[in-house]
């Protein structure tokens, strides 16, 4: 008897960790735009879990710890935003987050946010190419170009992407690599 596969109806909810719930929610609300859903503070002053709306059923939720430990960019979230530095993070870490946002909107997101103070990379064209043949990122929109996107960071560091599907992507995948860097045809990354 083959088993049932499980049905997945989409994300129902993120939860991240910031360090002023109040700052958090002005950000997320007035900055964003998101409605926040549901706030409620957890059992023995432990701490808050908030809820904002990000559509489609979808919501972003966060935790205020009392006590957590502070922020550590570069290791537990991106340390700098996307193309302007090192955006690795360490092995069981949240890189960011990517809103899917409307491609006849993203350039105007862009300069909304702008406006209001916050800091944003320029518009990156993803291209669906072949890694090593072409660059997969530009600065022009081509009809390569399968994403668009722009990344700026929460008042906490979260790294936070407003991303735009434009078409399908290619469905090929490349090979992954172990541990070390090493694809399972022997070759390194």
């Amino acid at each position: 008897m083959s088993e049932r596969p499980i049905r997945y109806g989409g994300l129902h909810h993120l939860a991240l960790v910031c360090s002023d719930m109040r700052r958090t929610v002005e950000f997320y609300t007035t900055v964003l735009g998101m409605k926040l859903k549901k706030g409620f503070d957890l059992e023995r002053g432990f701490g808050q879990h908030f809820f904002f709306d990000m559509g489609g059923g979808n919501e972003l939720a966060f935790f205020w710890f009392r006590g957590a430990k502070a922020h550590a960019p570069g290791v537990a979230s991106a340390g700098a935003l996307t193309g302007r530095g090192d955006i690795s993070s360490a092995h069981g870490s949240m890189n960011h987050v990517a809103f899917d946002v409307p491609p006849e909107e993203i350039d105007a997101y862009r300069e909304r946010l702008v406006a209001k103070g916050v800091d944003c990379s320029p518009v990156v064209n993803h291209d669906d190419v072949v890694t090593g043949e072409d660059e997969r990122t530009a600065s022009a929109l081509t009809d390569k170009t399968w994403l668009r996107s722009f990344y700026f960071f929460d008042p906490d560091g979260i790294m936070l992407e407003f991303c735009a599907t434009l078409k399908a992507g290619s469905p090929s995948v490349e090979s992954p690599v172990n541990a070390q860097g090493v694809k399972a045809n022997g070759h390194p990354l």
